[in-house]
């Protein structure tokens, strides 16, 4: 807890370019009581209309953040004060052997491509 408030886990989303992925994310982050980030640009739509309109009927169990940019994202890591922890496939660090903290926000990089290496290198911790 900080001043009060409980912070809790988040999950993001970079550059999600698979709507079914991201409907599947966040309907587990609404079931898990996390927030859901996206950072954009997104290969299709991400509004909540958009998400209504393709029946994902729990969007009001989960929190959506959107960010325009990786950079407002990593802005909005710093100013609350929140680990930006990339699950990545190039990490040396198994994820069983990392001390995971309550309000940490995971990064999950774009389907087909992951992230940019300027994004893994801006994580602040990378795990496998």
């Amino acid at each position: 807890m900080r001043e009060g408030l409980a912070i809790r886990l988040g999950v993001a989303l970079y550059a999600p370019d698979i709507p079914q992925n991201t409907g599947t994310i966040l309907r587990l982050a609404a079931c898990m009581g996390v927030d859901g980030h996206i950072i954009e640009p997104a290969a299709f739509p991400t509004s909540d209309r958009h998400f209504r309109r393709a029946g994902l009927d729990y969007l009001d169990h989960v929190a959506i953040l959107r960010h325009d940019h990786f950079s407002a994202f990593r802005h909005w890591c710093d100013v609350s004060r929140r680990r930006m922890v990339l699950l990545t496939t190039k990490a040396a660090l198994p994820y069983c052997d990392f001390a995971f903290r309550e309000d940490d926000v995971l990064l999950l990089g774009r389907e087909s491509a992951g992230v940019p290496e300027d994004v893994h290198n801006a994580a602040d911790a990378r795990v496998t």
